[in-house]
């Protein structure tokens, strides 16, 4: 059995559209979905705000590579175009960490390393992650710290950029944030 943490963001077109996508492409694979947040852009392009979320999935007959395939599944569905590193996007699925058979997954590769090499240095990641699952640990270098420390060491204005919506996460969600 696999589980997964996926950090989903859309910043184009219908977001909260885009981000009801996964819900409904992951079916019932998912086993949690946190609160919609508005966050502003993260790498320094400039662009409109995103709204983010994570989703908290498992399978049996997944492992991590396959949760990484179903979200450029979505991605491509969804019209994402790769053009601009931390460009706006009209969907984003992110492999934050895995586990295979209660086992963290950890690797290298650069098709997907694990744990996500960034999550802990964005508040976007880590705010959602705590609504889902609130004693999460995180590796980073090494070193396993509760996702609740790592949130705490980030900048308080980056924390506070992270900002809850009234936008709920399901198949039916009605109205739209463009």
């Amino acid at each position: 059995m696999s589980s997964a943490v996926l950090s989903i963001g859309s910043n184009l077109g219908d977001r909260l559209a885009h981000l009801c996508s996964v819900v409904e492409g992951l079916g019932d694979r998912v086993v949690a979905v946190s609160r919609v947040y508005s966050t502003a852009p993260w790498g320094g392009v400039d662009q409109d705000d995103y709204l983010n979320a994570v989703v908290l999935v498992d399978d049996p007959e997944f492992g991590a590579h396959d949760w990484l395939r179903i979200g450029q599944q979505l991605e491509q569905a969804a019209g994402r175009a790769r053009e601009v590193r931390w460009g706006a996007r009209t969907l984003d699925v992110d492999v934050v960490w895995c586990a295979e058979d209660g086992v963290v997954c950890r690797s290298d590769d650069p098709e997907l390393t694990l744990p996500h090499p960034q999550a802990h240095n964005r508040a976007f990641v880590l705010i959602p992650w705590l609504d889902v699952q609130p004693d999460a640990e995180l590796v980073v270098d090494g070193n396993a710290r509760p996702v609740r420390d790592r949130l705490a060491e980030l900048d308080a204005a980056e924390r506070a950029g992270v900002r809850p919506t009234e936008f709920v996460l399901s198949a039916a969600a009605e109205g739209s944030a463009s």
